[in-house]
Protein backbone atom coordinates (compact mmCIF):
# COMPACT_ATOMS: atom_id res chain seq x y z
CA UNK A 1 0.00 0.00 0.00
CA UNK A 2 1.45 3.52 -0.77
CA UNK A 3 2.47 5.51 2.24
CA UNK A 4 0.94 8.87 3.07
CA UNK A 5 3.05 11.94 2.36
CA UNK A 6 3.23 14.09 5.81
CA UNK A 7 4.38 17.25 6.42
CA UNK A 8 4.59 19.27 9.60
CA UNK A 9 4.04 22.76 10.37
CA UNK A 10 5.73 23.73 13.83
CA UNK A 11 8.77 21.42 15.15
CA UNK A 12 8.24 22.09 19.14
CA UNK A 13 7.20 19.59 21.87
CA UNK A 14 4.50 18.35 19.92
CA UNK A 15 5.59 18.67 16.57
CA UNK A 16 8.69 16.18 18.07
CA UNK A 17 5.90 13.79 19.31
CA UNK A 18 3.92 13.53 15.55
CA UNK A 19 7.02 13.21 14.02
CA UNK A 20 7.91 10.07 16.03
CA UNK A 21 4.29 8.63 14.91
CA UNK A 22 4.89 9.33 11.42
CA UNK A 23 8.17 7.85 11.67
CA UNK A 24 6.83 4.55 13.37
CA UNK A 25 3.73 3.59 10.98
CA UNK A 26 4.03 1.87 7.94
CA UNK A 27 1.76 3.71 6.24
CA UNK A 28 3.49 7.15 6.49
CA UNK A 29 6.06 8.80 5.18
CA UNK A 30 7.91 12.25 6.54
CA UNK A 31 8.06 14.70 3.95
CA UNK A 32 8.75 18.03 5.22
CA UNK A 33 8.90 20.62 8.69
CA UNK A 34 8.18 23.94 8.62
CA UNK A 35 9.16 26.30 11.65
CA UNK A 36 9.92 29.49 12.52
CA UNK A 37 13.41 28.16 13.51
CA UNK A 38 15.96 26.03 10.88
CA UNK A 39 15.19 22.23 12.33
CA UNK A 40 17.05 18.92 11.53
CA UNK A 41 14.39 16.00 11.37
CA UNK A 42 15.13 13.09 12.47
CA UNK A 43 13.78 11.41 9.20
CA UNK A 44 15.91 10.85 6.01
CA UNK A 45 15.49 13.45 3.44
CA UNK A 46 13.72 15.44 5.03
CA UNK A 47 12.94 19.32 3.65
CA UNK A 48 13.22 21.77 6.09
CA UNK A 49 10.95 25.02 4.59
CA UNK A 50 11.18 28.64 4.73
CA UNK A 51 7.94 28.91 4.77
CA UNK A 52 4.28 27.51 5.27
CA UNK A 53 3.45 28.38 1.85
CA UNK A 54 6.91 26.62 0.80
CA UNK A 55 5.47 23.51 3.06
CA UNK A 56 2.08 23.22 0.74
CA UNK A 57 4.17 23.24 -1.90
CA UNK A 58 5.58 19.75 -1.65
CA UNK A 59 4.34 16.55 -2.61
CA UNK A 60 2.36 15.69 0.70
CA UNK A 61 -1.27 14.40 1.54
CA UNK A 62 -1.65 15.30 4.87
CA UNK A 63 -0.17 18.26 7.25
CA UNK A 64 0.01 17.96 10.81
CA UNK A 65 -0.42 21.31 12.34
CA UNK A 66 1.23 22.35 15.51
CA UNK A 67 2.24 25.69 15.40
CA UNK A 68 1.17 28.70 17.69
CA UNK A 69 -2.60 28.69 18.22
CA UNK A 70 -3.01 31.97 16.74
CA UNK A 71 -1.91 30.69 13.17
CA UNK A 72 -3.62 27.00 13.54
CA UNK A 73 -7.27 27.95 12.13
CA UNK A 74 -5.04 30.06 9.15
CA UNK A 75 -2.89 27.14 8.73
CA UNK A 76 -5.43 24.62 8.65
CA UNK A 77 -7.55 26.85 6.38
CA UNK A 78 -4.29 26.88 3.85
CA UNK A 79 -4.18 23.06 3.83
CA UNK A 80 -7.47 22.19 3.22
CA UNK A 81 -7.90 24.76 0.32
CA UNK A 82 -4.44 23.36 -1.23
CA UNK A 83 -6.15 19.98 -1.25
CA UNK A 84 -4.54 18.63 2.38
CA UNK A 85 -5.51 16.31 4.79
CA UNK A 86 -5.28 18.29 8.28
CA UNK A 87 -4.53 17.04 11.67
CA UNK A 88 -4.51 19.99 13.92
CA UNK A 89 -3.27 20.05 17.61
CA UNK A 90 -5.42 21.64 20.40
CA UNK A 91 -6.41 24.56 21.42
CA UNK A 92 -7.91 24.04 18.11
CA UNK A 93 -8.65 27.87 17.15
CA UNK A 94 -8.40 31.55 19.15
CA UNK A 95 -12.48 31.27 19.60
CA UNK A 96 -15.03 29.67 17.65
CA UNK A 97 -15.79 32.37 15.26
CA UNK A 98 -12.30 31.02 13.75
CA UNK A 99 -13.49 27.52 14.36
CA UNK A 100 -17.08 28.05 12.40
CA UNK A 101 -14.48 29.50 9.53
CA UNK A 102 -12.98 26.46 9.49
CA UNK A 103 -16.09 24.22 9.57
CA UNK A 104 -17.11 25.96 6.32
CA UNK A 105 -13.90 25.17 4.39
CA UNK A 106 -13.49 21.95 5.52
CA UNK A 107 -17.15 21.06 4.14
CA UNK A 108 -16.60 22.57 0.89
CA UNK A 109 -13.36 21.00 0.10
CA UNK A 110 -14.57 17.08 1.81
CA UNK A 111 -11.20 16.75 3.42
CA UNK A 112 -10.68 15.07 6.20
CA UNK A 113 -9.80 17.29 9.31
CA UNK A 114 -8.72 15.99 12.85
CA UNK A 115 -7.97 17.46 16.32
CA UNK A 116 -5.45 16.11 18.88
CA UNK A 117 -7.38 15.04 22.16
CA UNK A 118 -5.43 12.17 22.56
CA UNK A 119 -6.44 11.50 26.34
CA UNK A 120 -9.67 9.68 24.93
CA UNK A 121 -6.97 6.99 23.78
CA UNK A 122 -5.41 6.51 27.43
CA UNK A 123 -6.16 2.58 27.85
CA UNK A 124 -7.90 3.94 31.67
CA UNK A 125 -9.71 6.12 29.57
CA UNK A 126 -10.83 3.46 27.02
CA UNK A 127 -12.32 1.09 29.54
CA UNK A 128 -13.91 3.91 31.66
CA UNK A 129 -16.22 4.69 28.08
CA UNK A 130 -16.84 0.79 27.99
CA UNK A 131 -18.25 0.46 30.77
CA UNK A 132 -20.25 4.13 31.36
CA UNK A 133 -21.67 2.90 27.68
CA UNK A 134 -23.21 -0.51 28.98
CA UNK A 135 -25.18 1.45 31.37
CA UNK A 136 -24.72 -1.23 34.35
CA UNK A 137 -23.67 1.91 36.73
CA UNK A 138 -26.84 3.66 35.74
CA UNK A 139 -27.41 7.56 35.51
CA UNK A 140 -24.92 9.39 35.45
CA UNK A 141 -24.57 12.32 38.52
CA UNK A 142 -22.20 14.29 38.51
CA UNK A 143 -18.57 14.52 37.19
CA UNK A 144 -16.02 16.31 39.15
CA UNK A 145 -12.02 16.88 37.51
CA UNK A 146 -8.46 18.56 38.80
CA UNK A 147 -5.75 18.89 36.18
CA UNK A 148 -2.46 20.39 37.81
CA UNK A 149 0.77 20.84 36.72
CA UNK A 150 3.64 22.47 38.48
CA UNK A 151 4.92 24.87 35.72
CA UNK A 152 8.58 25.15 35.45
CA UNK A 153 11.56 28.07 36.29
CA UNK A 154 10.76 29.70 33.02
CA UNK A 155 6.97 29.03 32.81
CA UNK A 156 6.41 33.42 32.89
CA UNK A 157 8.58 33.06 30.06
CA UNK A 158 6.45 30.22 27.80
CA UNK A 159 4.63 31.14 24.49
CA UNK A 160 1.74 29.15 25.96
CA UNK A 161 1.58 32.43 28.64
CA UNK A 162 1.23 34.89 26.53
CA UNK A 163 -2.50 35.56 24.80
CA UNK A 164 -1.69 37.12 21.62
CA UNK A 165 0.27 33.50 20.83
CA UNK A 166 -2.08 30.87 22.57
CA UNK A 167 -5.21 32.51 23.39
CA UNK A 168 -5.51 31.39 26.72
CA UNK A 169 -3.67 30.17 29.63
CA UNK A 170 -3.79 27.12 31.68
CA UNK A 171 -7.40 26.52 31.52
CA UNK A 172 -7.18 26.60 27.31
CA UNK A 173 -3.65 24.60 27.19
CA UNK A 174 -4.91 21.69 29.75
CA UNK A 175 -8.50 22.22 30.89
CA UNK A 176 -9.68 21.55 27.40
CA UNK A 177 -8.78 17.80 27.71
CA UNK A 178 -10.51 17.86 31.29
CA UNK A 179 -13.87 19.89 29.19
CA UNK A 180 -13.21 17.03 26.12
CA UNK A 181 -13.63 14.02 28.63
CA UNK A 182 -16.45 15.48 30.17
CA UNK A 183 -18.21 15.76 26.89
CA UNK A 184 -17.12 12.37 25.66
CA UNK A 185 -18.04 10.50 29.24
CA UNK A 186 -21.33 11.98 29.60
CA UNK A 187 -22.24 12.19 25.36
CA UNK A 188 -23.75 15.46 26.25
CA UNK A 189 -22.85 19.53 25.64
CA UNK A 190 -22.70 21.80 28.76
CA UNK A 191 -22.93 25.11 29.54
CA UNK A 192 -21.08 27.20 32.29
CA UNK A 193 -22.68 28.02 35.23
CA UNK A 194 -19.78 30.07 37.00
CA UNK A 195 -16.53 30.66 36.32
CA UNK A 196 -13.07 32.10 38.56
CA UNK A 197 -10.21 32.88 36.79
CA UNK A 198 -6.79 33.86 38.31
CA UNK A 199 -3.18 34.36 38.23
CA UNK A 200 -2.30 33.47 42.06
CA UNK A 201 1.56 32.81 41.45
CA UNK A 202 2.99 33.73 38.12
CA UNK A 203 3.66 36.62 36.92
CA UNK A 204 1.84 36.20 33.37
CA UNK A 205 -1.29 37.40 31.59
CA UNK A 206 -3.08 35.14 31.39
CA UNK A 207 -4.70 32.47 33.79
CA UNK A 208 -2.32 30.49 36.05
CA UNK A 209 -5.77 28.94 37.68
CA UNK A 210 -9.08 28.19 36.74
CA UNK A 211 -12.37 27.04 38.51
CA UNK A 212 -15.49 26.10 37.13
CA UNK A 213 -18.67 24.90 37.44
CA UNK A 214 -20.42 23.10 34.28
CA UNK A 215 -24.04 22.16 33.58
CA UNK A 216 -24.81 19.70 31.21
CA UNK A 217 -28.33 19.43 28.87
CA UNK A 218 -29.12 16.34 31.38
CA UNK A 219 -28.35 18.17 34.14
CA UNK A 220 -25.39 16.55 34.97
CA UNK A 221 -22.80 18.75 36.89
CA UNK A 222 -19.14 19.03 36.53
CA UNK A 223 -16.72 20.88 37.95
CA UNK A 224 -13.02 21.59 36.70
CA UNK A 225 -9.83 23.13 38.21
CA UNK A 226 -7.00 23.52 36.28
CA UNK A 227 -4.04 24.36 37.86
CA UNK A 228 -0.51 25.64 36.89
CA UNK A 229 0.23 25.99 41.02
CA UNK A 230 -0.48 22.46 41.73
CA UNK A 231 3.16 21.86 42.49
CA UNK A 232 2.79 17.56 41.98
CA UNK A 233 1.58 16.74 38.42
CA UNK A 234 -2.22 15.84 38.96
CA UNK A 235 -4.60 14.65 36.96
CA UNK A 236 -8.11 13.12 38.36
CA UNK A 237 -11.52 12.36 37.30
CA UNK A 238 -14.06 12.09 39.53
CA UNK A 239 -17.75 10.08 38.65
CA UNK A 240 -20.85 9.39 40.24
CA UNK A 241 -23.37 7.17 39.23
CA UNK A 242 -26.73 6.26 40.57
CA UNK A 243 -25.31 2.60 41.38
CA UNK A 244 -21.50 3.35 41.91
CA UNK A 245 -18.74 5.28 40.62
CA UNK A 246 -15.61 5.24 38.36
CA UNK A 247 -12.41 7.37 38.98
CA UNK A 248 -9.46 7.61 37.10
CA UNK A 249 -6.24 8.76 38.82
CA UNK A 250 -2.93 9.80 36.91
CA UNK A 251 -2.43 9.51 33.70
CA UNK A 252 0.69 8.65 31.85
CA UNK A 253 3.08 11.17 30.05
CA UNK A 254 6.06 11.26 28.21
CA UNK A 255 7.91 12.43 31.70
CA UNK A 256 5.64 10.02 33.89
CA UNK A 257 4.92 12.51 36.18
CA UNK A 258 1.67 11.75 36.29
CA UNK A 259 1.62 8.41 36.74
CA UNK A 260 0.58 5.98 37.48
CA UNK A 261 -2.60 5.60 35.58
CA UNK A 262 -5.66 3.87 37.30
CA UNK A 263 -9.00 3.33 36.90
CA UNK A 264 -10.99 2.72 40.07
CA UNK A 265 -14.48 1.25 40.09
CA UNK A 266 -17.02 0.89 43.02
CA UNK A 267 -20.47 -0.04 43.64
CA UNK A 268 -23.06 1.69 46.12
CA UNK A 269 -24.02 -0.72 48.68
CA UNK A 270 -26.98 0.14 50.33
CA UNK A 271 -28.59 -2.88 50.38
CA UNK A 272 -26.07 -5.65 51.38
CA UNK A 273 -23.51 -4.02 53.46
CA UNK A 274 -20.43 -6.14 53.82
CA UNK A 275 -17.53 -3.14 54.91
CA UNK A 276 -19.03 -0.27 56.87
CA UNK A 277 -20.93 2.31 55.43
CA UNK A 278 -19.40 4.24 52.99
CA UNK A 279 -16.40 1.91 52.15
CA UNK A 280 -17.62 -0.16 49.19
CA UNK A 281 -15.44 -2.98 47.39
CA UNK A 282 -13.55 -1.35 44.99
CA UNK A 283 -11.67 -2.63 41.71
CA UNK A 284 -8.62 -1.04 40.35
CA UNK A 285 -6.98 -1.25 37.55
CA UNK A 286 -3.39 -0.03 36.56
CA UNK A 287 -2.27 0.52 33.15
CA UNK A 288 1.87 0.68 32.24
CA UNK A 289 1.97 1.56 28.53
CA UNK A 290 0.12 4.98 26.52
CA UNK A 291 0.09 4.13 23.20
CA UNK A 292 -3.02 7.15 23.09
CA UNK A 293 0.07 9.20 20.29
CA UNK A 294 -0.01 6.12 18.00
CA UNK A 295 -3.88 5.05 18.68
CA UNK A 296 -4.74 8.88 17.77
CA UNK A 297 -2.49 8.77 14.64
CA UNK A 298 -4.13 5.24 13.68
CA UNK A 299 -7.26 7.00 13.20
CA UNK A 300 -6.34 9.54 11.28
CA UNK A 301 -4.59 7.43 8.77
CA UNK A 302 -7.32 5.17 8.41
CA UNK A 303 -9.82 8.21 8.24
CA UNK A 304 -7.64 9.59 5.30
CA UNK A 305 -7.03 6.12 3.46
CA UNK A 306 -11.24 5.82 3.71
CA UNK A 307 -11.42 3.09 5.95
CA UNK A 308 -13.24 4.85 8.96
CA UNK A 309 -14.33 8.08 9.90
CA UNK A 310 -13.02 10.64 12.27
CA UNK A 311 -14.84 10.01 15.92
CA UNK A 312 -12.64 11.16 18.35
CA UNK A 313 -11.26 15.02 17.83
CA UNK A 314 -13.60 16.53 15.33
CA UNK A 315 -13.95 20.08 14.04
CA UNK A 316 -17.19 19.91 16.13
CA UNK A 317 -16.02 18.83 19.25
CA UNK A 318 -13.50 21.24 19.14
CA UNK A 319 -16.24 24.35 18.01
CA UNK A 320 -17.85 22.90 21.39
CA UNK A 321 -14.81 23.15 23.27
CA UNK A 322 -14.35 26.47 21.53
CA UNK A 323 -17.82 27.87 22.90
CA UNK A 324 -16.88 27.46 26.16
CA UNK A 325 -13.87 29.27 26.50
CA UNK A 326 -15.28 31.57 24.50
CA UNK A 327 -17.77 32.11 27.59
CA UNK A 328 -15.40 31.62 30.34
CA UNK A 329 -12.72 34.12 29.14
CA UNK A 330 -15.21 37.28 27.96
CA UNK A 331 -17.23 37.08 31.18
CA UNK A 332 -14.33 36.68 33.69
CA UNK A 333 -11.88 39.12 33.96
CA UNK A 334 -8.55 37.53 35.51
CA UNK A 335 -7.94 38.14 39.25
CA UNK A 336 -4.15 38.87 38.99
CA UNK A 337 -2.30 38.77 42.48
Amino acid sequence: MKQLKFAIAGYGKMGKIREKSILESPDATLVAIYDIEHCNSLGKNVVSCSSYKKLLETDIDAVIVSAYVSVAAEYVILALNAGKHVFCEKPPAMTSKEMLEVIEVEKRTGKILKYGFNHRFHYSVIEAKKIIDKGTLGKLLWMRGVYGKAGSVDFHDNWRNYKNYSGGGILLDQGVHMLDLFRYFSNDEFECLSAHLSTSYWETECEDNAFLTLKSNNNVIATLHSSATQWKHKFLLEMAFEDGYVNLDGILSSTRSYTPETMVMGRREFEDITFAMGKPKESTTYYEYDKSWEFEFDEFISAVLGISPIVNGTSRDALEIMKLTDYIYSTNKINIK
